[in-house]
């Protein structure tokens, strides 16, 4: 029933600037905590970027003073900007809906690739 649909993936060269958009069912949107998530090949999943219900943001240390995680509740999107981007942040970047109340399901994009290179 719920999905998360991202938007704004692609090839970007080092410096430069993309938004990921991820857009949530409206039933899931207002009672989870939202987040991007990444894995690059051959690396584990991580957590980059958070916000929660009460709008508290968390940032892994790699992206802290780059990215930045927003949500729009009238359009029930979260977004994710990126700015400065440098190679390192190539990875498949996947939505993450977490409900903050029991019973606690966890929901996830198909994911949307970004890739930064010359």
């Amino acid at each position: 029933q719920v999905q998360l649909v991202e938007s704004g993936g692609g090839l970007v060269q080092p410096g430069g600037s993309l938004r990921l958009s991820c857009a949530a069912s409206g039933s899931i949107f207002r009672l989870a905590n939202m987040g991007w998530y990444r894995q690059a090949p051959g690396k584990q999943r991580e957590l980059v970027a958070q916000i929660t219900t009460s709008d508290t943001t968390n940032y892994v240390d790699s992206v802290k003073g780059r990215f930045t995680i927003s949500r729009d509740s009238a359009k029930n999107t979260v977004y994710l900007q990126m700015n400065s981007l440098k190679p390192e942040d190539t990875a498949v970047y996947y939505c993450n809906a977490n409900r903050n109340r029991l019973p606690r399901i966890d929901y996830w994009g198909q994911g949307t690739q970004v890739t930064v290179s010359s």
